[in-house]
């Protein structure tokens, strides 16, 4: 077992932070009662037992700014890249590390003990290249939900596919439909909702980066689909709850401020 490696700093976690968000533009910025959403992310990547080091990614002279502000680690990085995975991979490339960890900047209650999992999931197994979560389906909405991404695994844990669509397709009598497909499917647990955090060995995310697009990654959105077309494994550990909540809009900003609320209780 990988043991404790707080003080290993071949373990480093990166959190790729951009400030033109499609949806909500600066919200890497935004204050969520008294600190930024980049400052609670980095809080949570630090709570981290596996990790020795913690830097942001960003192309924005203003969030390196905020993180320098609070004494954080920041690398700037070219404002011309296309997803937070080539971003995360400049980064990388400036670093000594053996396992690189993506923690996505727009998601402030995140588990800490999910980065522990996917790492620990590279150091208990040096052939594996990445490493992802997944959690429980919440209901059939869930699955039938384009915005929540599924992901059915092999025997080993290994991901056979990643999709917006219902999957599996469970057959059922000539009467049954797709929502009755898929809520037979959640009922089995066939397949589990994909947490977009990823545990990478560091020569793993320099390949993955370098690799041409495939036709099921265009087709989906989804770079994970990348590595699997091109024969790159990816570990799903499965966790509990419910993934968390992501800062995409500003519906979401509101969520997640009531629930870090400080009359609640929560003010990780």
């Amino acid at each position: 077992m990988h043991g404790d490696a707080k003080l290993n700093l071949a373990i480093v976690a990166i959190i790729p932070a951009r400030f033109a968000s499609t949806r909500l533009p600066g919200k890497a910025l935004a204050d969520i009662h008294g600190k930024t959403l980049v400052e609670r992310v980095y809080e949570r990547a630090r709570a981290a037992a596996t990790v020795g080091r913690v830097i942001v990614a960003t192309d924005d002279e203003r969030i390196a700014t905020v993180v320098r502000g609070f004494d954080g680690e920041v690398v700037m990085t070219s404002p011309d890249h296309a997803t937070g995975t080539d971003r995360l991979a400049e980064a990388a490339r400036s670093i000594e590390a053996e396992v690189i960890v993506n923690v996505q900047g727009d998601e402030p209650m995140l588990d800490a003990a999910g980065i522990d999992a996917a790492a620990g999931a590279l150091l208990d197994d040096p052939s594996l290249p990445i490493a992802t979560l997944s959690v429980r389906l919440g209901g059939v909405e869930e699955m039938l939900a384009p915005s929540v991404v599924k992901v059915v695994v092999d025997a080993r844990g290994d991901a056979l596919y990643f999709s917006r669509s219902p999957i599996p397709y469970v057959r059922l009598g000539a009467s049954a439909g797709p929502r009755a497909a898929a809520e037979t499917a959640v009922a089995r647990g066939l397949a589990r909702k994909h947490v977009g955090l990823y545990a990478y060995r560091r020569e793993a995310l320099l390949r993955f980066a370098s690799l041409p697009s495939s036709p099921l990654e265009e087709a989906e959105g989804l770079e994970q689909l990348r590595a699997l077309h091109h024969g790159l494994k990816i570990r799903v550990v499965p966790m509990d709850g419910d993934g968390g909540v992501a800062v995409d809009t500003p519906e979401d900003l509101e969520r997640v401020r009531a629930l870090l609320a400080p009359e609640k209780g929560r003010t990780v």
